[in-house]
């Protein structure tokens, strides 16, 4: 054939025709169109022109279309029968590069002269696969009318989806010209089973055979005078239909089909043909039916004779011409032309009555549409019915839901299969979709008319179904669907907890997209089967392996075609007849349809337990192939070649069904076969050796299971060589995808868990850990040891010798040498790989990596610790029995011995996951510890805890306690949980706990209740305590008020490992750690054993009993498991009762243990027995190890996680950061030996502090608006309101006292730790309240003490007005007679003083003056009244009193008492002989006992002995020395001085107070008398503080009461006023010349009082150690100090706190005054500026208001003052008469000017800083600073001299302080020595030894304190190991001053231990940062 260009039009020849009479094959160009320009080329559908027209060169979408269709010239066609290029095909089907699309053009002349036959050939090749994949992707967006298609569809592109058909050309139409030169007239296509036709040359219709791996041939053919074209579709109905739909797509899109013919052989009709009009539906859709024709064949002439009969006798056949009413007969040869052309006539009917349309690409499309969306159905539409789009992870079903749900809508079958599935509830797949309620109700509203037509009709006639109605989704298809969307570690779960539920796992799973074949072999990594055989002695043998490991016979069970019965349910019957093991037809769940399981391989196990009853004697494995084996060939092939024997279940097959020859290979093959016969009756027949058939059909099931039973088994042992089959090994065939080999970061993860498992090689499992764990075993269990005896100080050596803190620090020394072994040890290429693996980059990868190597070690250690757990199994059985004996003998003895050996053996070869973890932890705590990294650590240890937190996010647990050895490792647990805060920010957690005894299901309670994955393995038992995170879901957040639910599991209570070891210490340390880290613990109870139960109640009890103690509030829970029948109300009730009875008993027991009096356990914590207490059925239901897990333990589950959660809701949880707290108090606690004296909760401590600096603040609010409102009224005070009332004080309040209340009420409800802080809102509220009415009763009181004095002057007051008149009057008329006379300025001022002068004596003639007072004489006067004179002054002249408050020997002043008494001249040899006995003995008796030291100063020299017998005294009187002055100064501040002037009587009030203080203390029985000197020392040294009080004081009343002083101050105004007037000035610009000089004071006054408030507000912002509250203020002078290193500043801070405070703020405020001086004067020239603006607009409001009053000066004046009465401090009155002026312009310009020039010159005035003088403030910054933060509590502990941190002087309850000092510091010292102490109070307290209180003889023990007197009782003093190294630093550096001080040693007893001189001045300022 000639090519042209692509302009050539290809030229054809007319063809000859044939008679009508004679048919013959037409050679044309197929499905030529006339207006094409080049010849079609294999059915190219493209609008492009191919240069090549042999092959095609199409778009990807294009590549879907049909196979190439061979090209003939009709100029060369052949007579005869059609050929096929079949050769040539296959010889192309066999090239590498073979392109199907691509048609051979190598002979092109040969190819020409072929047939039209067209082969559609399979798309399976490489290209045609990947090809498809970029097609599909290639689809973007489509219109809203086309919907997305599946691979195989082509939608029309420019065609209307809602075409129905198009009509067709009519057959009258047709003529020969036309059908020679276009296309053909008529289309067929004939389909059915190739067994009903006969191929050959004289075959009319189909021609000869063609190939039959060819799915579709196309030829056309001349029958009765038309051109058909015959679609042979015929035997592809039993292949798969995918390839042949792609081809069907492309021959539709411009042909279109007049008739279907259905070829039916008559009187064999087999199963294939059954299903030929349903498989012709599924591909062509219900539209199909209208164009078929079915065609009966026969073979002789005489069959076609019975077809009535054939269809009257045979109902398939009736139900098929029920579809497709026409049918015809013809010879099976299809060679009668009679035949022939009826058909075509009955062809041209059905066209007729089908309205001249034929089949279109539209209906196709349409059908094809409509197939998509049911196939969606199964697998896309279905993940999109499920909501499974996006890949499901792990943790996304580690969350918390409520609902208990047995039935569900769609949407939600997966989320609900999951949970189920997590609960190991097999009811998981019987879950019950709800239908739509609209269904429903239309089917209730039947047509209820009389006439209901025919009974027989109804009850026997087809129902349709609704049109509406869809088919149920299937379960297992909702199980696959969630499989194949869940993620690799979800999956893994998913079929470990299927394998719990005793369910089969898929084994092979063709992909839903690809559909290769997948072997998901990394979800079988965690199953393990354990299983027992009688070995040929008759033993029982145990075994226990892994799945992937086992090597166990293998049984196949697959169908060829449909069957009858049910595979599934067959196999059920032989592994466990009560449990759907296999999920088959008859399951709840199931449906008609499934589109995810056909294709899918499960597996199970029969696992023998043992008995006699077991089905078979050994493990098997069972596979089971879903769907019709012969469309799953790769399937079939690898289950056949592994299996050990085959099973075929059979339907009745045609001796040519393909399926046949697959049984043919099966039977002649070596491998066992069953062939199980669905339409056969027979019983168990042995064909030929190793091949058995059964028969199914109407056979009773029991026999039938027993007889396949019996064949397996049969076979199983005759077979010589039983292959075994081994789950691993399925991954080495080839055309399967292993998950883990394609999974980069699995296969990485693996590897890298096998390189750490390769260095285990050939080593001894107990030596293991030792070998490769260096970190921990011995070294880190002698930490823990020398941690207790460190917390406990009568454990091990720490009791031994006095010297506490020497031993503490010689056993930190001991820990902190361990750490450095610890940290220079090897670190193990294990270890380094381990780390090395977790701190990759890859998430995924590291998962998988722990995942693998957990699973490796298990395998790993499984043989050997099963081998040891039989062993300790043995040995515990002897001891046992010895025991029954009461056998004491040596055999006891060595029996025990051997237990105690293998019981160690066992705890070594304990060998996973979490040892290794806890290696990690020992080196981080040992590299935190030594603060240096580990040499082979490639990076920081710091980032370790890191990594531990992204494990636990990932769902993984972290060990909270060590189970070995019984420690919480702190340090790691800490850095880990902050880690965790810094990953997920502070989230809010409820801790749910649990406790039990061990083995009774603890973790698989949790792990079912959560998903959770601790580990259950009877051989590897929870040891210690492990945590993990449990997320809320977000639905689930709107009902609970945590993110996350924290479990922490448990080592069980009694550890069999413990036996014989002493246990219920470690019990009950667990009980109370676990109790009080839970917001809920679980107490779990197995069994109905009543001992068992009473231990476990005493524990928990205590547990519970301890919490209340230190106000911890825990709820709890009880689950008794494994109760026989929980279904029995009276039984619960009954059950409930014993318990309640019980735990009543055992609140009893546990109180007198904790010394309370608590009888009933409602008492210590909040428990409803009726609702806090859950029956739970037994965990199997039946025998294991077959038994699945009984469903109502799962209800049981859920029951309880719906009340866990029901509870939860109304708790707020904790923050993880409040948890670390948690973890850190109760475990420091648990380390002493008395846990509630011990408990010390941080968290509360932590949240009070920040409430305190809260309450500072609150404070200062209230203060400083106080101070603002004092001022204002001081002011309306002066400016003469002689009457201030409470209520408006409480006005002026009212706005700051709201602002503090919205502010508490905002922080106690909005603050994250509002939980605890409710408990003290009742107190702070009251706190506030009380502060707020003392400061408004304390300024009323100070207000009316102020209208007190105003009145008291009032005749004062009038006196001065009188003078100021007199005095403007006389300076007036002065100035008037000098005016005119000429006198210079200092005549003037001559003339002035003189008259002046003469004025004040006249005005002042009658006023006595005030005269100043000798202080000392009247103190000297006053003493000698009581004292002799000579006494007194000689006292007064030595000065020795100065010092009596900071000496530090008292000996001067003090008789020590005798029993007969003795005179001051005998102390010396008292003191002699007590000097004598103490060397004696008084040192061995007493050389352990602290008692009070005394404070001896270096100036003072006494002898050695009085200081050693005689220190209480000393210490005696230096408190009652110190308590008399602060007495004393109370006096002082209370005398009204300042108010009445100063009176002798006021000096009696303070000798007087002494005296009777001194009276009061020598009346209590002492050691020592006072001498009189101490009197009169102690009086001289108050009156000396008193003096200079009293001074001043005087000093300002009679500066405020004497006229003298006050007209002196007047003179420069009257001079003035004088001066103008002689100057000409008028009497305004004089009177306001003096007003203005009035105001210029008062404002600078207002201003100074306005400037120390907002001063003392901006430097307690600015300055640091000012910001928070007191604590915050005495850290930082503790800091100074330090800084400072002045020893005598530090013994003014530790004997008089309260002073040093003031001094120090003092000093900050000077440093600050002096830093900040531009700053300051700035603010203070703005606040000067302010308020003579103030002044400036009450000038111009006064104006305005009298003039539109028309008043006079006075009036303005009095508007003036008024307006200014609350901020300046004016008289009432002026000093002349104003009413004189009336222009109030003149008066308000002069005014003004005069204030401006004023205000100017003050301005100008304050130059710098220095012009400011502070001490004008009413009240100073400082003052202001030291009343706010001294207003506290400043008790002293009376051991060490701390600080009480109450901010509240006089607070309720304990006296306290977060951290003690050395008692050393404070003088005390050991009895009969020179030593000084170095215990520190928290240490001390928790030891044996005792003190002796003041001045007793009786000592009292250190752990009761509270006994020595009222100052200890006072006093909470908690014992723990957390004293301030700040203190331990200070008695280092200043130990010869303090040893110079007190003139005692640091010496043996009280020798300072090494470990505290190591400590630098840095890390004792470090440690003021951290701990306070």
């Amino acid at each position: 054939m000639d090519q042209g260009t692509d302009n050539d039009v290809m030229d054809t020849s007319p063809e000859t025709h044939e008679d009508s009479e004679d048919v013959k094959d037409i050679s044309a160009v197929s499905y030529r169109n006339p207006n094409d320009v080049n010849p079609p080329v294999a059915h190219q559908y493209t609008d492009e022109v191919m240069d090549n027209p042999h092959e095609t060169d199409q778009e990807a979408d294009d590549v879907l279309a049909a196979p190439p269709v061979a090209h003939e010239n009709p100029d060369t066609m052949m007579d005869g029968p059609p050929l096929t290029n079949s050769e040539k095909y296959t010889e192309n089907l066999n090239k590498n590069n073979y392109d199907p699309f691509v048609t051979d053009s190598t002979t092109k002349a040969e190819f020409q002269m072929q047939t039209t036959s067209v082969p559609f050939t399979s798309l399976d090749q490489d290209l045609a696969v990947k090809t498809l994949g970029t097609s599909n992707k290639a689809h973007g967006e489509y219109e809203d009318h086309v919907k997305p298609v599946k691979e195989w569809s082509n939608p029309k592109p420019d065609g209307n989806a809602n075409i129905v058909a198009n009509v067709c050309s009519g057959f009258n139409d047709l003529s020969h010209s036309n059908t020679d030169h276009g296309d053909p007239d008529l289309t067929i296509a004939v389909f059915g089973s190739s067994d009903a036709v006969k191929f050959g040359c004289d075959n009319i219709l189909l021609g000869d055979k063609q190939n039959a791996e060819l799915p579709m041939i196309i030829q056309e053919r001349k029958i009765s005078e038309h051109r058909v074209s015959v679609i042979n579709m015929t035997g592809s109905h039993e292949t798969d239909f995918k390839p042949l739909n792609h081809a069907i797509g492309q021959l539709l899109k411009e042909n279109e089909i007049h008739a279907f013919i259905f070829v039916v052989r008559l009187s064999q009709l087999t199963d294939a043909d059954k299903i030929g009009i349903e498989w012709l539906q599924r591909i062509f859709g219900d539209r199909v039916l209208p164009f078929v024709i079915t065609v009966f064949t026969y073979e002789r002439e005489e069959e076609r004779d019975t077809i009535i009969d054939d269809l009257k006798n045979n109902s398939v056949l009736e139900q098929l011409l029920k579809k497709c009413e026409r049918y015809h007969t013809c010879s099976k040869i299809m060679n009668n032309q009679s035949e022939m052309r009826e058909l075509i006539d009955r062809i041209k009917h059905l066209f007729t009555d089908n309205n001249k349309q034929c089949y279109t690409r539209e209906m196709y499309s349409s059908s094809r549409d409509l197939q998509n969306s049911e196939y969606q159905s199964g697998a896309e539409q279905l993940i999109h019915k499920l909501h499974l789009e996006s890949k499901l992870r792990t943790v996304d079903f580690l969350k918390p839901i409520v609902q208990s749900q047995e039935s569900c809508t769609e949407e939600e079958l997966a989320s609900v299969f999951l949970q189920k599935l997590m609960m190991m509830d097999y009811r998981a797949r019987y879950l019950q979709i709800i239908e739509n309620n609209e269904h429903h109700s239309q089917r209730s509203n039947i047509d209820t008319a009389e006439d209901d037509g025919d009974a027989f009709d109804n009850i026997f006639g087809e129902t349709s179904s609704p049109s509406d109605e869809t088919e149920a989704v299937h379960l297992m298809d909702v199980q696959m669907a969630v499989f194949h969307c869940a993620d690799s570690f979800l999956k893994q779960l998913m079929v470990t907890k299927l394998s719990q539920c005793q369910y089969a796992l898929p084994l092979l799973v063709p992909n839903p997209s690809t559909q290769q074949i997948e072997f998901p072999l990394w979800t079988f990594r965690q199953i393990n089967k354990s299983w027992k055989t009688i070995d040929e002695t008759g033993q029982i043998c145990s075994k226990f392996q892994p799945v992937y490991k086992a090597e166990t016979p293998m049984v196949a069970f697959f169908r060829f075609g449909p069957a009858s019965s049910s595979k599934s349910q067959l196999m059920n019957s032989l592994i466990n007849e009560k449990h759907n093991t296999f999920f088959h037809r008859n399951c709840p769940g199931s449906s008609r349809t499934r589109v995810m399981m056909d294709g899918v391989v499960e597996i199970a196990w029969y696992c023998p337990s043992g008995e006699k009853t077991d089905r078979f004697t050994h493990c098997l494995a069972f596979c089971n192939l879903h769907g019709d084996a012969g469309e799953h060939e790769t399937q079939l092939d690898i289950l056949t070649k592994m299996a050990s024997v085959n099973v075929a279940i059979l339907p009745q097959l045609d001796k040519k069904d393909k399926s046949m020859s697959k049984i043919q290979t099966f039977y002649k093959g070596s491998k066992p076969l069953i062939c199980l016969l669905t339409d056969n009756d027979s019983a168990l027949t042995e064909m030929r050796e190793g091949k058995y058939k059964i028969g199914l059909k109407g056979r009773n099931q029991s026999v039938v299971f027993e007889e396949i039973r019996r064949a397996i088994n049969n076979l199983l042992l005759s077979t010589e060589s039983c292959s075994f089959f081994k789950l691993e090994d399925v991954s080495k065939h080839n055309d399967i995808r292993v998950d883990e080999v394609e999974d980069d970061d699995c296969r990485k993860g693996k590897e890298a868990a096998q390189q750490m498992i390769h260095l285990l090689e050939d080593k001894d499992l107990t030596e293991i850990k030792e070998s490769f764990l260096q970190c921990q075993g011995k070294l880190w269990y002698q930490w823990c040891q020398k941690n207790k005896e460190l917390y406990r100080p009568t454990l091990g050596e720490l009791h031994k010798g006095s010297n506490i803190e020497k031993n503490k620090s010689s056993k930190k020394s001991e820990m902190q040498k361990i750490r450095e072994l610890q940290q220079t040890s090897d670190l193990s290429q294990f270890v380094q790989i381990f780390i090395q693996k977790l701190n990759s980059q890859a998430e995924k990868e590291v998962v998988y990596f722990l995942k693998w190597l957990s699973i490796l070690l298990d395998n790993y250690t499984t043989e050997s610790l099963s081998a040891l757990l039989h062993k300790y199994d043995e040995k515990w059985s002897t001891v046992l029995n010895l025991k029954k004996k009461h056998d004491k003998s040596p055999q006891m003895t060595a029996a025990q011995v051997e237990l105690e050996r293998v019981s160690e053996k066992l705890q070594a070869a304990t060998f996973g996951l979490e040892h290794i973890l806890r290696e990690i932890a020992q080196i981080y705590e040992s590299c935190s510890s030594v603060r240096k990294n580990k040499k082979d650590l490639k990076f920081n240890f710091s980032s370790l805890p890191s990594l531990a937190a992204e494990m636990m996010i990932s769902g993984l647990p972290l060990e909270l306690m060590d189970g070995d050895a019984a420690h919480v490792p702190l340090i790691w647990v800490t850095a880990v949980l902050d880690a965790l805060i810094q990953k997920l920010g502070d989230k809010r957690v409820y801790v749910l706990s649990v406790l039990g005894i061990q083995s009774s299901g603890k973790s698989t309670m949790l792990n079912a209740m959560f998903g959770l994955q601790f580990a259950v393995s009877a051989g590897r038992c929870t040891r210690g305590a492990f945590m993990q995170l449990v997320r809320v879901s977000e639905e689930m957040k709107s009902q609970l008020r945590f993110d996350y639910i924290l479990v922490v599991d448990t080592e069980g209570l009694r550890a069999l490992e413990l036996a014989g070891r002493s246990t219920r210490n470690h019990d009950n340390e667990m009980a109370t750690f676990v109790v009080g880290l839970g917001n809920m613990t679980l107490i779990n109870i197995f069994g109905e054993n009543t001992a068992e139960m009473q231990d476990i109640l005493q524990i928990v009890v205590q547990a519970f009993m301890r919490m209340k103690k230190v106000r911890l509030n825990p709820s709890c829970m009880f689950v008794h498991q494994n109760v026989s029948d929980i279904t029995a109300g009276e039984k619960n009730m009954e059950g409930r009762r014993r318990l309640q009875e019980k735990l009543d008993e055992m609140t009893k027991l546990a109180a007198k243990e904790e010394d309370c009096d608590t009888e009933f356990f409602s008492d210590i914590i909040a428990f409803d027995v009726q609702n806090d207490v859950k029956y739970f059925s037994q965990l199997w239901e039946g025998s294991p190890p077959m038994a699945p897990p009984n469903p109502d333990y799962s209800r049981n589950i859920q029951e309880l996680k719906e009340t866990i959660l029901k509870k939860a809701s109304n708790s707020n949880g904790i923050t993880l950061s409040q948890f670390r707290m948690r973890i850190n108090d109760l475990w420091n606690a648990l380390l002493n030996e008395n846990f509630v004296f011990s408990f010390k909760n941080t968290l509360e401590i932590a949240v009070y502090r920040k409430l305190e600096t809260m309450y500072s603040d609150w404070t200062w609010s209230l203060r400083s608006a106080m101070l603002s409102v004092e001022d204002k009224f001081y002011n309306r005070v002066t400016n003469g309101n002689i009457t201030v009332h409470e209520s408006d004080l409480l006005a002026d309040m009212k706005m700051a006292k709201e602002q503090v209340e919205k502010s508490m009420m905002s922080y106690f409800e909005g603050d994250k730790d509002k939980d605890i802080l409710c408990q003290w809102r009742g107190r702070f509220e009251t706190r506030i309240k009380d502060l707020h009415d003392d400061l408004v009763k304390g300024t009323k009181r100070k207000l009316d003490e102020a209208i007190e004095q105003k009145k008291a002057r009032e005749q004062l007051d009038k006196r001065r007005t009188e003078y100021e008149n007199k005095l403007f009057s006389r300076s007036k008329e002065l100035a008037l007679s000098l005016r005119n006379t000429g006198t210079d300025e200092n005549m003037l001022n001559k003339e002035f003083d003189t008259m002046w002068s003469k004025w004040v004596t006249e005005m002042t003639k009658d006023t006595p003056q005030l005269k100043d007072f000798n202080f000392w004489e009247d103190v000297t006067r006053i003493l000698s009244e009581n004292h002799e004179l000579t006494l007194v002054n000689e006292r007064l002249n030595q000065k020795y009193f100065k010092v009596i408050d900071c000496r530090n020997n008292y000996c001067d002043y003090m008789i020590l008492k005798k029993p007969v008494e003795c005179s001051d001249d005998t102390v010396s040899e008292v003191a002699a002989e007590s000097s004598k006995n103490s060397k004696s003995g008084i040192l061995k008796r007493f050389g352990q006992t602290l008692m009070s030291g005394i404070e001896y100063f270096k100036w003072v020299s006494k002898p050695q002995e009085n200081m050693d017998l005689n220190a209480e005294c000393h210490y005696s009187i230096k408190d009652l020395t110190h308590k008399i002055i602060q007495e004393t100064k109370m006096i002082m501040k209370k005398s009204p001085v300042g108010t009445r002037g100063y009176n002798d009587s006021f000096v009696q009030e303070i000798t007087d107070c002494v005296k009777k203080s001194v009276q009061n203390h020598q009346s209590v029985r002492r050691k020592y008398k006072l001498k009189k000197e101490f009197t009169i020392d102690l009086s001289l040294y108050v009156c000396e503080i008193a003096r200079p009080t009293f001074t001043e004081l005087y000093k300002e009343f009679r500066e405020a009461n004497d006229p003298r002083f006050y007209l002196d101050k007047q003179k420069t105004q009257y001079w003035n006023i004088f001066k103008n007037y002689y100057k000409g000035a008028t009497t305004t610009t004089v009177l306001s010349e003096f007003i203005c000089s009035k105001l210029e004071p008062s404002i600078l006054q207002a201003v100074y009082n306005e400037t120390a408030i907002g001063f003392a507000a901006q430097m307690r912002s600015d300055i640091q150690a000012l910001r928070e509250n007191r604590p915050n203020l005495e850290k930082h002078i503790l800091r100074s100090l330090a800084e400072k290193e002045d020893f005598d500043q530090y013994k003014k801070y530790i004997n008089n706190p309260r002073e040093h405070f003031k001094q120090f703020i003092k000093n900050e405020v000077d440093r600050y005054c002096t830093k900040q001086n531009k700053q300051i004067l700035n603010i203070f020239k703005g606040n000067l500026k302010q308020k003579g603006q103030v002044v400036s607009n009450a000038v111009k409001a006064a104006t305005v208001e009298v003039k539109s009053q028309n008043g006079d000066g006075s009036m303005w004046y009095r508007c003036f003052t008024k307006t200014l009465r609350d901020e300046l401090q004016l008289t009432g009155n002026s000093c002349a008469d104003l009413s004189e002026i009336k222009d109030m312009d003149f008066l308000e310009n002069v005014l003004s000017d005069s204030l401006e020039e004023r205000m100017t010159n003050l301005q100008n005035g304050f130059k710098n800083f220095n012009d400011i003088k502070m001490e004008k403030c009413r009240k100073r910054p400082d003052e202001i600073l030291i009343e706010h933060f001294c207003q506290c509590c400043w008790v002293q502990c009376p051991f060490c001299k701390a600080i009480c941190t109450n901010t509240m002087e006089g607070h309720p309850g304990d006296h306290s302080v977060p951290f003690h000092r050395n008692v050393g510091l404070n003088g005390w010292f050991y009895r009969g020595t020179t030593n000084l102490s170095i215990d520190i109070c928290t240490t001390a307290v928790g030891s044996d030894k005792s003190f002796y209180p003041n001045s007793s003889d009786d000592s009292v023990p250190w752990k009761e304190y509270r006994k020595g007197g009222p100052e200890y009782a006072n006093w909470s003093i908690t014992p723990d190991n957390s004293e301030l190294p700040y203190w331990k630093w200070f008695v280092c550096k200043f130990q010869k001053d303090l040893e110079t001080y007190y003139r005692m040693t640091f010496q043996e007893d009280g020798e300072i231990p090494d470990e505290w001189r190591k400590y630098t001045k840095q890390e004792a300022l470090e440690s003021l940062d951290k701990y306070l």
